[in-house]
């Protein structure tokens, strides 16, 4: 049996748990302890520890679900990545407005892109689904998402405005015990600043050469699809 030590500490007013993790972990390093001692959390640094390992698995499983969802429902696989083209301006946003205000992305910043993720497919959602039942109508890819664009501008605006004025006394602090979720208002309020600024220039643009893709694959099944490479077998013979 190895000897062992237990050192506890308590969070000092306006210190996060990570940011005590990270002084604890640098003090250790400061040290020079020899290979022979190894040191480790336990209790809620330890959970803490553990959720920021599996944050990013939760993100791309979260991404991969919508993304197959979307297919399903859309019956494409090309339309849900112009749906989800709208997420990495979100989490520049997001990240951005962290390091501004000198926040570290902790557990509560993490579920804020979570809910990035929901709300700002959400609005290319809107543009994309009238954008197709317009094509289906007639129209070229080009009007039909710049009619959804203008039809659809409004309730984005209302959805956006809404999610944002909501998270915002979070992200100012206001409230008792604001200071440990604030990270969570800054991360949505910042990723929706940013996404509703490129979401209505790049979902478009994305729209109108996904079309072209979709278009010039479904040519391609259709020169090599089973019937007709048949009949050209017979017209040769």
């Amino acid at each position: 049996q190895l000897p062992s030590v237990t050192i506890s500490f308590n969070l000092a007013r306006g210190v996060s748990l990570s940011q005590a993790v990270e002084q604890v972990k640098g003090a250790q390093r400061e040290l020079g302890l020899p290979a022979t001692i190894t040191g480790s959390f336990q209790g809620t640094a330890q959970a803490f520890e553990a959720s920021l390992k599996g944050q990013g698995v939760l993100l791309l499983v979260t991404i991969l679900v919508i993304y197959l969802v979307l297919g399903i429902l859309y019956e494409s696989f090309i339309h849900p990545l112009t749906i989800l083209s709208g997420l990495p301006s979100a989490g520049v946003g997001a990240l951005l407005t962290l390091l501004l205000f000198g926040m570290e992305l902790n557990i509560y910043g993490f579920v804020g892109i979570i809910m990035l993720v929901g709300i700002v497919k959400k609005n290319a959602i809107m543009m994309i689904d009238f954008a197709l039942e317009a094509e289906r109508a007639g129209a070229t890819p080009a009007d039909a998402i710049y009619k959804g664009c203008l039809l659809r501008f409004r309730p984005i605006m209302m959805t956006t405005m809404a999610a944002l004025f909501g998270t915002l006394p979070i992200a100012l602090g206001i409230g008792a015990g604001a200071d440990a979720r604030r990270a969570l208002g800054l991360a949505v309020v910042g990723g929706l600043l940013v996404s509703q600024l490129l979401t209505l220039y790049i979902t478009p643009v994305l729209y109108i050469y996904m079309s072209g893709a979709q278009r010039a694959l479904s040519g391609l099944r259709g020169r090599f699809a089973p019937g007709r490479l048949r009949a050209g077998r017979a017209s040769a013979g």
